[in-house]
């Protein structure tokens, strides 16, 4: 009787078998198999050194056309590009912090005003303010150049106020001839401040001590790890009421004999549209299309604002991208906000 065990055991071939059986099958496969082989791993390679090649030539011609449709984009900016021959209201906008470098800043705005001025169709000019203030630096600069451009080109400049006209703001807004506001717009808020913080206290609590090394004595004193001094408190102090009486200075010379003066005037309050137009602060209630179909008599509003496109943004983020490991500076300047 047959073991059932050996029954599935497979045969086991000779070694002059097996020799055999592969010979059969490389005869099957034909002559130069070996070689057809070889052939065609060798083209496939080649077609994937092509589609690469294909496709770094794309990516570069890609990246050339993004940078060629920069630099064109870079060079427009928002606003005409010629003068406009029809009788119309400029506009320039003054929008958010009025501060170096920003969408607000004195060069983008006198820019913008030069073009809107120099244009002979331009009936007037009206900037159209929605800002809580920013740097005293550059709301003298438009000041200066408001009317400067004003006495050049014998044209009106009106601010139009809509949300906000605080601070820096109407530093730039009493250049203008007349201001014109909602009832419910804030304005005001003439005043200097200067912010930042102490923590000498903390770090005397938590046992940290602080090593900063100064070549004068007074060089770290807006430390905020540092203790100040009742001098040095006192300097700084001088330094803002200098700026607060530039301010108030800019503010008589606007507003002249329409300002009604009292004592909160210059404290750095902020009150309402109509609070404004009953303080002398501001002349009547009225928004753009209200200027320019009642006031200038010119419907037509051409907009000289300059503006980012997209352009602009990704190149600024790119660089910001590239300095993304630079430390800033605390910013202690003062402000008029």
């Amino acid at each position: 009787m047959t073991d059932p065990q050996e029954e599935q055991k497979p045969a086991h071939r000779p070694p002059s078998e097996a020799s055999d059986a592969a010979t059969a099958k490389a005869s099957a496969l034909g002559p130069g198999w070996e070689r057809a082989t070889l052939e065609k791993l060798a083209f496939a390679a080649l077609e994937e050194q092509r589609i690469g090649r294909r496709w770094r030539t794309f990516v570069r011609l890609a990246w050339l056309a993004f940078l060629v449709a920069a630099v064109a984009l870079v060079a427009q900016r928002s606003g005409p590009s010629a003068n406009v021959t029809a009788p119309h209201t400029a506009m320039v906008e003054i929008k958010g912090e009025i501060a170096s470098g920003g969408e607000a800043s004195a060069d983008v705005v006198v820019t913008a005003m030069r073009a809107a001025f120099e244009d002979e169709g331009a009936l007037a000019v009206v900037l159209l303010i929605n800002s809580p203030g920013g740097s005293p630096v550059q709301a003298g600069i438009i000041n200066d150049e408001i009317l400067r451009l004003k006495l050049k080109h014998k044209k009106p400049v009106y601010a139009v106020v809509e949300e906000t006209c605080a601070s820096a703001a109407y530093y730039v807004a009493v250049a203008a001839d007349r201001i014109f506001v909602d009832k419910a717009s804030v304005v005001g808020s003439i005043g200097v401040l200067m912010d930042g913080f102490g923590f000498t206290g903390l770090m005397d609590k938590l046992g940290v001590d602080r090593r900063l090394m100064t070549a004068g004595e007074n060089k770290g004193f807006l430390d905020p790890f540092s203790p100040q001094t009742e001098r040095q408190r006192a300097f700084a102090q001088a330094m803002l009421d200098q700026i607060h009486k530039q301010f108030i200075e800019a503010v008589k010379a606007g507003r002249g004999e329409r300002l009604k003066e009292s004592a909160d005037t210059f404290s750095g309050l902020f009150w309402t549209g109509q609070q404004a137009v009953a303080m002398g602060l501001a002349d009547q209630f009225g928004n753009l299309d209200f200027v320019a179909r009642e006031i200038v008599k010119a419907e037509d509003i051409v907009d000289y604002t300059r503006r980012e496109n997209v352009a602009e943004r990704l190149v600024k983020r790119f660089g910001a991208a590239l300095g993304g490991g630079a430390v800033s500076a605390l910013k202690t300047a003062p402000s008029l906000r």
